[in-house]
């Protein structure tokens, strides 16, 4: 009988215990990552944490990428997202694609950033980037970022540019030409 106690008593906790996979390699934490898609009108709207958005500054495909770090309550960078909707749309077919990273706050996605992209027709990728530790993942998109936007990384595999600063649409294209060569 006495036996019988231990053995159900032993088989209680290991039944009820949750069996949760340990996180040990990086590999498993970049997996844990914040992501979600807001539907607007027919735009997708992903946001990601740092983790889970980084996979778009290293792509290596001989791909031209242009990442724009912006928000809608920034006049500099609304003032030069037309360039990058022109630069999306006349250099698409020549393997560059933009991709508009809105550093808008969550609570305004609804009511800010979703109407902003619908009122603008933005045909450029756009990704809300909800990461609230700014102090660690800015210096990881580049170490000379003081965190003030508008910003833009170009890069084509390892070759790769970083801008703090506003664009027109010459000087966007000027930089953009020099990856195309």
């Amino acid at each position: 009988m006495k036996y019988t106690w231990i053995i159900l008593f032993a088989f209680f906790f290991t039944s009820c215990k949750e069996n949760k996979p340990s996180i040990n390699t990086e590999q498993e934490k970049a997996s844990e990552v914040k992501n979600d898609t807001i539907k607007t009108g027919n735009i997708d709207l992903e946001i990601y944490d740092f983790n889970g958005f980084k996979k778009y500054l290293n792509q290596k495909d001989d791909k031209v990428y242009i990442v724009n770090f912006w928000a809608t309550w920034c006049a500099p960078c609304v003032k030069e997202l037309p360039f990058f909707e022109k630069i999306n749309k006349e250099y698409r077919d020549k393997n560059v694609e933009v991709i508009l990273v809105s550093l808008d706050f969550p609570h305004l996605y609804e009511s800010k950033l979703k109407p902003f992209i619908v009122e603008h027709q933005i045909k450029s990728k756009v990704i809300a980037l909800d990461d609230v530790d700014m102090n660690t993942w800015i210096p990881l998109v580049n170490p000379d970022w003081s965190g003030s936007i508008p910003a833009t990384i170009i890069y084509k595999n390892d070759n790769s540019k970083f801008f703090e600063q506003s664009f027109t649409y010459k000087t966007l294209e000027n930089e953009i030409l020099k990856f195309l060569k």
